[in-house]
């Protein structure tokens, strides 16, 4: 036996979309008085309202143009829509992990489309 679930589905998510989500999940709470919320949840709730800069449909919609530069996946364009980074320093914190990096008009082309955005 054994005690860990399977995953059936996985998809990312950006944070302003887990923001709508987690904010539909709060008001079905606060129908019922008798529910109380979960700390963890809470503290979810508390994360993705202090760090959600633009609302969902902005966040997919720079999802989608990343995605349309050759070498950014779908994993690096929402963390790069969640992070929102200003300058090449901070957006090559985000291809620190991947074996890769970006020449500098690579990135360029990334902060040009996360300024119209930002």
């Amino acid at each position: 036996m054994t005690i860990f679930k399977e995953i059936v589905d996985e998809e990312f998510m950006t944070v302003s979309e887990a923001k709508d989500v987690l904010a539909d999940i709060e008001a079905d709470r606060a129908l019922d008085e008798e529910r109380e919320m979960p700390y963890e949840l809470a503290r979810a709730i508390e994360h993705v309202n202090r760090f959600s800069i633009l609302d969902a449909e902005e966040s997919l919609e720079l999802v989608e143009e990343l995605l349309e530069l050759e070498k950014i996946d779908e994993k690096t364009a929402y963390k790069i829509a969640d992070l929102l980074p200003e300058d090449r320093d901070e957006l090559r914190s985000v291809f620190a992990q991947e074996r890769y990096s970006l020449s500098g008009d690579e990135l360029d082309d990334v902060l040009d489309i996360v300024v119209k955005y930002a």
